[in-house]
């Protein structure tokens, strides 16, 4: 069974030709010397990971087990050690008639087997399955073993003695170290990072305290602790952040930082008394030394990118990028750094907090407890002999109107507000109490921006439009066909039916035209209609293209850009 001639195999399977196989038999001697030919053939991108193991499962006469979709059963999981598990690539997934199923990429390696055997105390039935599905299930079930083993030891320790632990809760809760806490706050951090989570909701109820992570802009449910674990859970939390673990009757904010994964997080908490306790929502923020990602992977389209080049071209003069919370702002204003970032650039940005190190681009954190506020280090940049200044928001008039001074005396600005959409967002400014005619001489341009979850590939369905409200919105007045996501999903999307996230962008080019009517305090509306008379799209627009190619659905549409 060990010489079992596995290119011969997937050449008689039809995955791949006799040409293929002997070009990657030459490679084997060569380039993969020492490696198996499975692997070559995969690193040759001839054959996928799934048509190697259904080919070795038809010559085995092991059965396949498709582990996405499989249940896999805890206490299968608990027979063999996770260190075991992760040095051999095997995973237990299914107890029956005294046997232990066992899912392995290597059916034929009798020696793991026994080491089971003895390991777990029962007969191994080896079932057969590609080495990344078995690794990703890994990932999963002993991830959610250890915060169950934590939710246990946690749930003993309080039913135990739950009066007392309220008492010390009530006081300060003294004994705040105990194991079990520290673990869970740890592992809430950690999973919610592994699932790219941007946020963690820690909410108190009366018979219960729920945990939701928001993952690609929604807020998903992940556990309940018993209330009586709440306070021990929010000081714990509190003294990571630096906070004030006695005060319960305001809102309160710290911060700290963590590595997870060799990733450097920084953390931000804030807390708010609520009728049954105070809820907490963490931020997860990567600071890790990173490249920004450029302006064309972020969805923005080549007709929107020509606009925003214009805009960047520009020596000097404010451009501003507007959107809600979280709609990937400083993203794209790190983007922007990236495509101006030169050797003759001097580049300084005020920022609080500093998400992301950018080599070559002198980044100040803002620190207000010491004075060091937005409009403090932009006075004190200005005497930096600056090119380009990027500043995380302007908060305030003050802020505003340096930055429009600095635009004006010859530097490039960039900074965000959070506005509706373009037009609005020039008015902000003169709503800040910076004059209208400084406005038009400064600014160069304006981009609004959200986030649109895009429809999962792997299950969407198609659906015509036929309701007329909904055919105005995508501005058609005949049936059209459009692309809805699949009800409880498939295992690519999690059962979500939506896979990831794209952004929409609204540009607008300061021209002449549009400094006139700045000057001449036109309304937002005057401002949007000659901005589309000059070529911009809005964000309806854009949307509206993507529901029509089917990338995302109406839901989506409505969720960014709906207005009454």
């Amino acid at each position: 069974m060990k010489s079992v001639p596995i290119g011969q195999l997937l050449v008689e399977a039809g995955y791949i030709t006799e040409e293929q196989l002997s070009e990657a038999l030459r490679q084997q001697k060569t380039t993969y010397a020492g490696e198996k030919l499975g692997e070559v053939l995969l690193k040759m991108g001839f054959v996928s990971e799934t048509q190697v193991v259904h080919a070795l499962s038809t010559r085995l006469k092991v059965p396949y087990i498709d582990l996405i979709t499989a249940k896999i059963d805890v206490e299968a999981v608990k027979k063999i050690p996770e260190e075991v598990a992760r040095k051999n690539t095997v995973i237990g997934y299914r107890i029956s008639n005294g046997k232990l199923y066992v899912a392995t990429n290597d059916p034929v390696n009798f020696y793991i087997f026994e080491e089971l055997k003895i390991t777990a105390g029962m007969e191994i039935h080896p079932m057969l399955a590609t080495k990344s599905a078995i690794n990703d299930a890994i990932d999963r079930a002993y991830s959610q073993n250890t915060t169950t083993d934590i939710m246990n030891d946690i749930n003993k320790e309080y039913d135990a003695n739950a009066a007392l632990m309220q008492a010390e809760a009530e006081a300060t809760d003294e004994r705040i170290d105990n194991a079990p806490v520290v673990k869970l706050v740890n592992t809430l951090v950690e999973t919610a990072f592994r699932k790219n989570a941007s946020d963690i909701h820690i909410e108190p109820f009366k018979v219960k305290t729920r945990v939701r992570y928001r993952i690609d802009g929604d807020l998903v449910e992940q556990m309940s602790v018993k209330p009586n674990v709440h306070n021990a859970l929010i000081t714990r939390i509190k003294i990571l952040g630096g906070m004030n673990i006695a005060e319960k009757r305001i809102p309160l904010d710290g911060r700290f930082g963590t590595t997870i994964d060799g990733v450097n997080l920084d953390v931000r908490v804030s807390t708010i008394p609520t009728v049954y306790g105070e809820k907490c929502v963490i931020r997860l923020l990567s600071t890790a030394d990173e490249k920004a990602r450029k302006i064309t992977d972020l969805g923005m389209t080549d007709y929107n990118y020509e606009m925003f080049k214009s805009i960047i071209r520009c020596p000097h003069g404010v451009m501003l990028v507007t959107g809600p919370t979280g709609s990937g702002k400083s993203t794209t204003l790190y983007a922007a750094l990236g495509e101006l970032s030169k050797p003759n650039v001097n580049i300084v940005t005020v920022e609080d907090p500093v998400e992301k190190k950018m080599d070559g681009i002198n980044q100040v954190q803002i620190n207000a407890k010491a004075g060091m506020t937005f409009a403090a280090a932009l006075r004190s940049i200005l005497r930096q002999d600056p090119d380009v200044i990027m500043l995380g928001e302007i908060r305030d008039g003050e802020t505003a109107d340096i930055a429009i001074r600095a635009a004006i005396t010859g530097h490039l600005v960039l900074s965000t507000l959070h506005t509706n959409d373009a037009a609005s967002t020039i008015l902000r400014l003169v709503d800040m109490g910076v004059a209208p005619y400084m406005v038009a001489t400064s600014l160069i341009g304006v981009i609004a921006q959200r986030l649109v979850k895009l429809l999962c590939p792997a299950c969407k369905e198609r659906v015509m439009l036929t309701d007329p409200a909904d055919l105005r919105l995508v501005g058609k007045t005949e049936p059209t066909e459009i692309c809805q996501p699949h009800y409880g999903g498939c295992h690519e999307c999690g059962g979500t039916g939506y896979h990831g996230r794209t952004a929409i962008h609204e540009i607008i080019v300061t021209s002449n035209d549009i400094k006139e009517l700045i000057s001449k305090n036109a309304t937002a509306d005057q401002i949007g209609e000659q901005a589309r008379k000059n070529g911009t799209k809005l964000l309806r627009e854009n949307v509206t293209d993507m529901v029509l190619r089917g990338d995302t659905s109406m839901d989506e549409l409505v969720k960014a850009t709906y207005s009454v």
